[in-house]
């Protein structure tokens, strides 16, 4: 071996050393942890997920599974907040909270079984057993209640209840508020007992499609509405109600005219069909891209716009961050070009 080469062996490992010894002296201290030594010095921070244990498992209606999660005391959340759920497989999937936020000790989540789904909902009903370790990262919310509106009224489609139900709950005393529910059988609808509790002047269920003229025609200046649920509902509702607060399950749709992307770093131009997705261009030639729910909520696909004008289709990015940024996943070109920092 060179000496050369022997010396930088000799400086690297000796800097290994001192690096180990060094945080032996830190997470010795009784100011350990100290979490800004965790974060990168540039870029993102790092997610750093919780390893928590299945402690129940129940189910709460045809084809919906409730899963308690426990293990530390956990970060406190608010009404509308999800989480990301690490499956076995590696899958990473996101689930509202539909707990109670006012417990530090578990995490509630109820999961229907999607047939035709991408996966994560089947390995979540086939796979997860109790006394199993899954990580949750989070929690999030971009479905936040809003307080001091005059009245407020709730649409749930489904398992669409579950980041409703924690509003309901957070409601000041005395609050103005309405829900309708819906489902495709009363069987089919999770927490439907608590739900008819509030009583028949506050809520209403509808087995199949629901009339939502009668609920949202008139409403009161100021009303806040919120809806979740499939597309064909949460669109509905929209038409209605334009400044609605939507959660979807599913992101808008992709379809759209094609256009090119160039990726300006790896020296590639690709074509986004009108059916397909950036990502999936994008994955075609770099296959390593990060990805993760494919319907613009969680963020991982994020990738930096250098020039173009983009039609974004997320849930997620504020207007400051769409300035310059987009998710590939749901979002296309509204010109015909794209310019990405990839």
């Amino acid at each position: 071996m060179a000496p050369r080469v022997r010396t930088v062996l000799a400086v690297a490992g000796a800097a290994l050393l001192v690096k180990r010894a060094l945080r032996r002296r830190i997470q010795a201290s009784p100011l350990w942890p100290m979490p800004a030594l965790e974060e990168p010095i540039s870029g993102r921070p790092r997610t750093r997920g919780l390893r928590l244990t299945v402690a129940a498992r129940e189910t709460v209606a045809d084809g919906v599974v409730q899963l308690r999660l426990e293990g530390r005391e956990l970060p406190r959340w608010e009404a509308g907040a999800h989480l990301d759920l690490v499956l076995p497989s590696g899958l990473v999937r996101q689930y509202s909270l539909c707990g109670d936020p006012g417990d530090a000790s578990s995490y509630t989540v109820a999961v229907r079984l999607v047939e035709d789904g991408r996966g994560g909902s089947r390995e979540v009903h086939e796979e997860l057993r109790e006394g199993m370790e899954v990580e949750v990262r989070g929690p999030r919310n971009r479905f936040p209640l809003v307080s001091g509106a005059p009245a407020y009224v709730f649409v749930a489609g489904g398992i669409g209840i579950t980041p409703i139900l924690p509003m309901l709950r957070a409601l000041p005393e005395g609050a103005a508020w309405r829900l309708l529910y819906c489902g495709r059988s009363r069987a089919s609808m999770p927490f439907l007992e608590e739900v008819e509790k509030f009583g028949p002047d506050r809520v209403s269920v509808v087995e199949g499609r629901a009339e939502l003229g009668g609920l949202l025609g008139e409403l009161a200046e100021g009303t806040a509405v919120y809806c979740c649920g499939p597309e064909g509902l949460a669109r509905a509702v929209e038409e209605l109600v334009p400044g609605v607060r939507l959660e979807r399950f599913g992101a808008v749709g992709s379809a759209g005219s094609a256009f090119e992307v160039e990726l300006r770093r790896s020296g590639r131009v690709l074509t986004v069909g009108a059916d397909s997705s950036v990502l999936a261009a994008v994955r075609a030639e770099l296959p390593d891209t990060l990805y993760s729910c494919e319907q613009g909520f969680c963020g991982t696909c994020r990738q930096r716009v250098l020039e173009g004008e983009v039609d974004h289709r997320d849930e997620l990015l504020t207007d400051q961050e769409r300035g310059d940024s987009m998710l590939i996943c749901v979002s296309r070109a509204r010109g015909g070009r794209l310019v990405l920092d990839m």
